[in-house]
């Protein structure tokens, strides 16, 4: 994350721990022990991880399985989730934690048998699908379940079983048939929920929007300490155990920061209300990584390990499907979802396969290292994977949900400015060839969802930058956070310099929050909602500025 207030890449808060260098023991003897070669391959990195945290390397199958009766304290304390919704099919989350603030979370290491039900009603008089899962310890008994064979384009109610408890309600749908005219969607984006900087107040407004689908894009979790009173909460009625107040580094630590965050009443109201799409940035591992390239300098071998136990952590504990399910070190995060013909949605990945960040990050002038054609944003693979799909695409819309900000953004007015190294303007070559290859597989309504940057933003995406007179080829929709930043202010100190600097900036606000798509056949609407405070709990809610963009005339006008 690089706030638009160019603030230092340390967090300014009093609760920033020590950095890489407080390793724990366990892993240096790892990263030593595999070295960096075999560190370097996948089967290195699955082999170090397994070794770290004393897990099989294989499958805990043959684990005793627990008699669910001896369970006598409420497992589903996180809540529930659904997510990736499509047109037959949803993925259904729950994560076993009778005690969530304990390692083991109050489970012995034996899988758990629960039970799940998916009905057309929230009273489950109408079940539809039903059926057994497996929690294993391996997985820190979550549970991921795909249910098919269910109706496209509706509304559906589940719940999960375990002995004599069952979990909150969660409301989740699949999406239209994909080649069905589906007139509208409205989605809900969301990112930087940086849990010591704030209550969650967008998350219990979102829970109550009408909206189709939630798309998370990144930073669901931090690494950063957080102190006993939950830093800015500053809680008066619960004090936080002292392994929250240190960074993760280690699969137990970022496995008890999921469940930090997950326990909060509002996050887990969010999650119930409406299936999510997520995609990370940084701050679910490390600020500002690239690539195997960790922030500080260690080896790369302790930073994959690292990143593997994120990795790990991430996938077990947000709604994914199996393909996302990482390997070591790896994990195919990327991937294409469709809302009928309506919406073609391809969610990138701009961390695991990004070069590092030019003139050592932050903000800096562009010259021939950042403006060097062979860095890349995405990684090879994944470019090729987004412009082969636009090239098939049939969609009216179709949106990119992703990380940092696209469009460019100068930081001064006239001739001399700096430019954001973790954005795409660190990578101006890798974002020609996206552009250059929405023009070759024609495509009319681009829309990129944003998230990072702890402000709201609303940009024309332009053919080239450097002429503002060029083309308008799409709009971009930047998301501010719900916590990270704490309170913000409608207009930040920069916000004439910016909005002067770059005429293809609509609209700025610093306030969290989050925004609503609603996307049709002839337009798209984006309101921009904001609350006043999120150090103190129970905000109100308003609609900060609204924006429409023309079928097949992109660009936004105030609705």
């Amino acid at each position: 994350m690089t706030p638009a207030a160019q603030q230092p890449s340390q967090p300014s808060h009093a609760f920033a721990p020590g950095r890489i260098s407080q390793h724990d023991a366990e892993l240096r003897a790892v990263a030593r022990h595999f070295g960096r070669r075999r560190f370097l391959t996948t089967t290195g990195a699955a082999a170090a991880l397994a070794f770290a945290v004393n897990l099989p390397a294989v499958g805990a199958a043959s684990a005793a399985e627990l008699d669910a009766a001896q369970i006598t304290e409420d497992p589903f304390t996180l809540g529930v989730a659904s997510g990736d919704p499509l047109p037959d099919s949803v993925l259904l989350w729950t994560r076993l934690a009778p005690k969530p603030y304990q390692a083991d979370s109050g489970l012995p290491a034996q899988r758990i048998s629960v039970q799940w039900e998916v009905a057309r009603d929230e009273r489950f008089r109408r079940v539809v699908r039903r059926g057994t899962a497996t929690a294993h310890p391996e997985f820190h008994h979550t549970v991921h379940v795909e249910v098919g064979h269910l109706d496209a384009g509706r509304a559906y109610y589940y719940r999960f079983r375990v002995g004599r408890f069952v979990s909150d309600t969660g409301r989740t749908r699949t999406a239209p048939a994909q080649g069905s005219r589906a007139s509208a969607l409205t989605l809900a984006a969301v990112s930087c929920q940086a849990y010591h900087d704030g209550y969650y107040t967008a998350y219990r407004h979102l829970a109550q929007d009408d909206v189709d689908v939630v798309f998370h894009l990144g930073d669901y979790l931090y690494e950063y300490a957080v102190s006993a009173v939950g830093g800015y909460r500053n809680y008066t009625d619960r004090t936080l155990p002292d392994f929250f107040n240190k960074e993760t580094v280690t699969l137990e630590d970022y496995r008890l920061r999921y469940a930090l965050y997950k326990t909060d009443p509002d996050l887990r109201a969010a999650h119930a209300a409406h299936p999510f799409v997520v995609t990370w940035d940084d701050h679910e591992t490390e600020n500002n990584y690239a690539g195997d390239i960790p922030e500080n300098s260690v080896p790369p071998e302790e930073f994959l390990l690292r990143r593997a136990a994120a990795y790990r952590a991430y996938w077990e504990n947000q709604p994914l499907r199996t393909p996302q399910r990482p390997d070591g070190s790896d994990m195919q995060l990327y991937r294409r979802l469709h809302w009928g013909r309506l919406a073609q949605f391809d969610i990138l990945d701009t961390r695991q396969y990004r070069s590092d960040q030019a003139y050592g990050d932050g903000w800096q002038y562009s010259g021939p290292e950042s403006e060097d054609p062979s860095r890349t944003m995405t990684g090879a693979t994944q470019e090729r994977w987004l412009l082969n799909g636009w090239r098939k695409s049939r969609a009216v819309w179709n949106v990119v949900p992703q990380q940092v900000t696209f469009s460019e953004r100068r930081n001064a007015t006239g001739d001399t400015y700096k430019l954001s190294m973790d954005s795409w303007d660190g990578y101006p070559a890798s974002r020609e060839r996206i552009l250059a290859g929405a023009d070759a597989a024609g495509i009319e309504n681009l829309m990129v969802l944003t998230g990072d940057v702890h402000v709201h933003y609303a940009f024309d995406i332009k053919r080239d930058f450097a002429d503002q007179s060029s083309r308008t080829v799409g709009t971009e929709i930047v998301t501010t956070s719900i916590s990270s930043g704490r309170d913000g202010s409608d207009k930040p100190a920069n916000w004439d310099t910016y909005m002067t600097a770059n005429p293809h900036m609509k609209f700025y606000n610093g306030r969290r929050g989050y925004v609503t798509v609603a996307l049709g056949a002839d337009e798209a609407r984006a309101d921009f909602k904001t609350v006043p405070a999120v150090t103190t709990p129970g905000a109100a809610i308003t609609t900060a500025a609204s924006f429409v963009t023309e079928a097949g005339n992109p660009g936004l006008e105030p609705a």
